[in-house]
């Protein structure tokens, strides 16, 4: 019998909150914001929330790979999805799916499951790349220890910043922990992504477990396109609802807009030529954002380049001294922003920047 702390089943989720979670919604993952000392800039730091809230983004994730893993090691974990959840209290009342990274061995991710519960978020993005070298069996058990105390977000993060291969089976089983509400697939490779649909097809979870892409650089057409399976000699269609990306941390105005028009076309059929275009503008954006010349070693910093020049952010310092933008990254971020000014949210930004810095 479950203990009165641990979490109550996936569906007594807050009803709004579940809903907006199922129809898919635009959640960034929330950078990190850090003074000239790189201790955490609290000012810049809510800024950044407020953005994500006033932009229309559905959710926050807080404490992910976007926020730094570091985090953990400097005692900063706590103290970030403490702000960032009683920023958004602060700043709105409509319901927003807040989700808190997990990671580390059990006994860790269990301890941040509770942490992340404490403060309010309804569900953990479970990193298991501090898992590798793990079996499916330990791997299946880890999940189920954190999911027993709180709503779980599966995620396949890209072997080239740390994920670990996970094949179709470890999803399948994965996908029938009961308390699973969704799954941030982020592997990078179509291959690999279609596993994930495979294994959640295979358990029956598709009604119950919503797919979000984490595919940055695949963006438009995750969302876009059907996933088709075959079960039981009868072919299942699966949709991607919504995304959970670090891409999303920079000009989220214009991304809620896109997932709108993607809502949209999708409930009519009217997917024209210039929404399909899209797919590749985003990610020509990305791939400066996020290094893609030079193996994503800048992809955080990059991000923060982007939020710097619109102030938002003072600085570009991450924790690890040693990540910084690559040589030439600045110089292709100036042509995307260039060549896809008509993709961002200067504006917008620049009329509400003073007020969320206040």
């Amino acid at each position: 019998m479950q203990s009165d702390d641990r979490a109550s089943p996936a569906a007594d989720l807050p009803d709004a909150v579940r809903a907006l979670l199922e129809r898919g919604t635009v959640i960034p993952a929330h950078p990190l914001a850090l003074d000239a000392a790189r201790r955490l800039d609290t000012r810049r730091q809510r800024a950044l929330t407020r953005y994500y809230i006033d932009a229309g983004a559905g959710g926050l994730a807080v404490g992910v790979h976007a926020t730094q893993f570091a985090i953990r090691e400097v005692g900063l974990y706590e103290p970030v999805l403490e702000l960032a959840a009683h920023t958004a209290r602060d700043w709105t009342p409509r319901p927003l799916v807040m989700i808190a990274g997990l990671s580390g061995d059990t006994s860790q991710a269990v301890r941040e499951a509770e942490i992340a519960r404490k403060h309010g978020y309804h569900a953990g993005l479970l990193s298991l790349a501090p898992m590798r070298g793990a079996t499916i069996d330990a791997l299946i058990s880890h999940c189920a220890a954190v999911a027993d105390r709180i709503p779980l977000v599966g995620f396949y993060l890209q072997t080239a910043v740390g994920g670990i291969a996970l094949p179709m089976e470890f999803w399948r089983r994965f996908a029938l922990i009961e308390n699973v509400v969704a799954i941030k697939m982020a592997p990078f490779d179509r291959y690999r992504t279609l596993d994930v649909v495979r294994g959640v097809v295979a358990a029956g979870a598709e009604e119950r477990v919503t797919l979000y892409t984490g595919n940055d650089d695949h963006i438009v057409l995750d969302l876009l396109a059907p996933f088709v399976v075959r079960r039981d000699g009868r072919d299942v269609t699966v949709r991607i609802r919504g995304g959970l990306l670090g891409h999303w941390s920079v000009w989220t105005h214009s991304a809620v807009r896109q997932l709108d028009r993607i809502h949209a076309a999708l409930a009519t059929g009217a997917i024209d030529a210039s929404l399909l275009e899209l797919d590749s503008r985003v990610t020509d954006c990305n791939s400066a954002f996020f290094d893609v010349a030079n193996a994503f070693a800048g992809c955080i910093p990059g991000c923060h380049e982007v939020l710097r020049r619109q102030g938002l952010l003072e600085r570009i310092d991450c924790l690890d001294p040693n990540e910084r933008l690559s040589p030439g990254q600045a110089e292709a971020i100036d042509r995307v922003c260039r060549d896809h000014a008509d993709l961002s949210d200067d504006g917008f930004v620049a009329a509400n920047l003073q007020r969320w810095l206040a």
